[in-house]
């Protein structure tokens, strides 16, 4: 894919977006209510990401087994995360396996777990745990944003207690343009950062940024990045609260 069919002159992207347009989001919670206390699903573009979640409960001891899994050992009276991924095979166009001890997925799940054990109020469930599986089945740029995202819906639809959602975005810099919310072509033709901020607020939670960019470049980056979180927060509580009002009406309260 050559470079002038990312941006064009008329100022839209390869898929119809302008800069400033984050993919179409479809997300959904309690998708999953006879395997686990909490779970989600997540579309952002043509990414697919599924999030079980298990607890709290009697911490298990040890470390977590299964594709992805890892474990960090904290003060006995804060809650214990612990977070595994399994990337299918068909995720991509190239069908290439990643094994569970990808270092790639073992890297994102730590990342995760940094992430959300500042951001569950673990001194509300002393000595218990809690268990996080993501199931990414389609990707296509923001694996990562998209299991952030997944991961804070299904904590809510668990009934852990955050602080807020934590919600995350990525933004990148072609030649002198920002674009919001890249796919997978753009994350290969040009530096990016992904960010996930705690709700609407301007706290940064994650800023993660591998490729090398100027720092002129860096902050127009990290404002869109920043305004991509706020939106999809707006997306992801009003989901929240269509799923609570329609289990009242099921309840009759």
């Amino acid at each position: 894919m050559s470079r002038p069919e990312i941006y064009s002159p008329e100022g839209l992207r390869i898929d119809g977006r302008r800069w400033n347009e984050v993919r179409h989001v479809r997300c959904a919670i309690n998708t999953h209510q006879a395997s686990s206390d909490g779970s989600s699903i997540i579309e952002q573009g043509n990414t697919k990401v599924i999030c079980n979640v298990v607890g709290p409960g009697e911490p298990t001891g040890g470390g977590v087994g299964g594709s992805g899994g890892n474990q960090r050992a904290k003060d006995d009276n804060r809650v214990i995360l612990t977070v595994k991924a399994v990337v299918a095979p068909f995720s991509t166009i190239d069908r290439r396996k990643r094994s569970g001890n990808d270092n790639r997925v073992q890297e994102m799940c730590l990342t995760i777990q940094h992430i959300f054990e500042e951001a569950v109020m673990g001194h509300l469930q002393p000595r218990s745990q809690i268990e996080i599986s993501l199931y990414v089945l389609s990707q296509d740029g923001g694996m990562l944003q998209a299991c952030i995202n997944a991961v804070s819906l299904a904590l809510v639809d668990a009934g852990i207690p955050m602080y807020d959602y934590v919600c995350a975005c990525t933004a990148g810099m072609y030649d002198k343009e920002v674009l919001l919310d890249l796919n997978r072509l753009e994350e290969n033709d040009m530096p990016f950062l992904t960010m996930a901020t705690l709700g609407a607020t301007r706290k940064v939670a994650l800023m993660q940024l591998e490729t090398r960019v100027g720092i002129d470049r860096l902050e127009p980056m990290m404002a869109a990045a920043m305004s991509g979180c706020h939106h999809l927060r707006d997306v992801m509580d009003a989901e929240v609260r269509k799923h609570g009002k329609s289990r009242l009406a099921r309840t009759g309260v």
